[in-house]
């Protein structure tokens, strides 16, 4: 399969194309994009009754109940990456003027594809920590020994190290360097997994030389999506001022009258600007040329 490396401008193209969608097709991205919040909030609402009655208990969890919850937390968390495939081929339909509903989302399921895709999420939790752990043993073991010593203070009820380890800030830096490589090698890999039907090894390829091709467009997509957040949340930050000013001025009910809907609208909308950005980059690096509706500079 061809990867395509694009110019830097491309990273702000992906990141407008992703809003422009969530306006173009509000109904079923807003919708889906609703039903994937609810399922990424269901392993909190299984695991946190059980950290919630240890705290109260006064008890930190034993290992064996710290290794259940993680392993229900993951456990849930793959079979929540069908629902990321059906989101993309939702997206998908939608902007190829196909017909788009919110429970698109769950045909992964439907048409029998859910295990390949839970085995993709597999395969990708194994590339995140190897990863992760090439960069901790190329600045040394000092990070491991730390967090170690972090959770150990906190089992104990002790203050944490306050000395942080030589190389923190390098591997921080790195992170930050893997975490916007992962967005591009996640956003190809599903999108080739979901839409072009490629097996797991074979989509983890395209999206490791795909990212690698478009690192320069990718790092002006993360100072795009800085500035677009920072405008965001100023935007945010005025509205919670005002609608402050007239809860004191009519009833504080008004607060969580506008304030919860105005939330919960905020966190959809993340969701759909997201997986949008997410399908708009997958399809310039590895998706068709032209597309259905849409001028040819954009999907070039």
């Amino acid at each position: 399969m061809t990867t395509r490396s694009r110019g830097p401008l491309a990273g702000f193209g992906w990141l407008t194309q992703g809003f422009s969608a969530s306006y173009r097709h509000p109904k079923p991205l807003l919708g889906g994009a609703a039903f994937l919040m609810l399922a990424c909030l269901l392993p909190s609402l299984i695991t946190l009754p059980l950290q919630f009655h240890a705290i109260k208990a006064g008890t930190q969890p034993s290992v064996a109940t710290f290794g259940w919850i993680m392993a229900i937390s993951m456990l849930l968390g793959l079979l929540t990456v069908p629902l990321y495939a059906g989101y993309l081929q939702m997206i998908d339909a939608a902007e190829r003027g196909l017909p788009a509903r919110a429970l698109d989302i769950f045909k992964p399921y439907r048409q029998g594809e859910a295990l390949r895709l839970i085995g993709y999420g597999l395969a990708m939790i194994v590339v995140y920590v190897a990863m992760f752990g090439i960069i901790i043993a190329a600045t040394g073991g000092g990070i491991a020994s730390w967090y170690m010593q972090v959770l150990t203070a906190q089992a104990s009820h002790q203050p944490p190290p306050t000395v942080l380890p030589n190389g923190f800030g390098i591997t921080m830096a790195l992170f930050m360097v893997l975490g916007l490589f992962m967005t591009a090698f996640y956003a190809i890999s599903l999108g080739q997994v979901a839409l072009r039907r490629r097996s797991v090894f074979g989509a983890i390829g395209d999206g490791m030389i795909g990212a690698l091709k478009n690192l320069l467009p990718l790092l002006v997509f993360a100072v795009s999506s800085v500035l677009a957040w920072i405008v965001v949340a100023v935007a945010l930050v005025i509205v919670l001022l005002l609608v402050t000013l007239l809860a004191k001025l009519i009833s504080p009910w008004l607060v969580l009258v506008v304030i919860v809907p105005l939330y919960i609208a905020l966190f959809l909308m993340m969701f759909a600007v997201m997986f949008g950005m997410m399908y708009h980059l997958w399809r310039d690096v590895c998706g068709d040329d032209t597309l259905t509706g849409m001028a040819p500079a954009l999907a070039a």
